[in-house]
């Protein structure tokens, strides 16, 4: 049974790692899942851990959520940008990878002319926007990361003890 359990946990991981990545996937919160799947079948982490975790991923998904329009804003945009960025990113998920980077990017481009500025202004907005857009998506893809470090680490270390 503790191998089926990591067996999800793990799989719970590697789904939030991909989530990181998707603006319509929690994957910070689900990798959160994997890990707390670990620690009631094997606990090799701290309760300290575990709550500094989850107050981490609060705080991120709060930025996820940020970032993007603050950027956007200082760089003259508006929710059009911001709402064309993330219609962008999702029509990108069809083209990756590199609809990840072009759709953010025309989207927001194509929100700030729908919502009436100028090219160079709906430029710099747009340029605005995806800048927060990837800056908020490396802070989850990080986290991810890290979250799966901590449990390959862990999941190793759990063998090589049953041996």
């Amino acid at each position: 049974m503790e191998l089926l359990l990591l067996i999800l946990g793990a799989l719970l991981i590697l789904f939030g790692f991909i989530g990181s990545f998707l603006p319509v996937v929690p994957g910070l919160p689900i990798s959160l899942l994997g890990i707390l799947i670990m620690q009631w079948t094997i606990t090799p982490f701290s309760s300290a851990f575990i709550w500094g975790w989850a107050i981490a991923i609060v705080l991120f998904s709060v930025l996820d959520n940020f970032i993007p329009a603050w950027t956007s804003q200082k760089t003259g945009g508006t929710r059009y940008g911001f709402w064309g960025s993330l219609i962008g990113m999702l029509v990108g998920i069809g083209f990756p990878p590199i609809g990840f980077i072009i759709g953010p990017l025309t989207g927001a481009f194509l929100g700030e002319m729908m919502g009436g500025q100028g090219q160079e202004q709906a430029l710099k907005a747009a340029w605005g926007s995806f800048l927060g857009f990837m800056a908020a998506t490396g802070i989850k893809v990080m986290a991810a990361l890290i979250l799966c470090w901590y449990y390959g680490t862990e999941l190793i270390r759990w063998v090589v003890g049953a041996f």
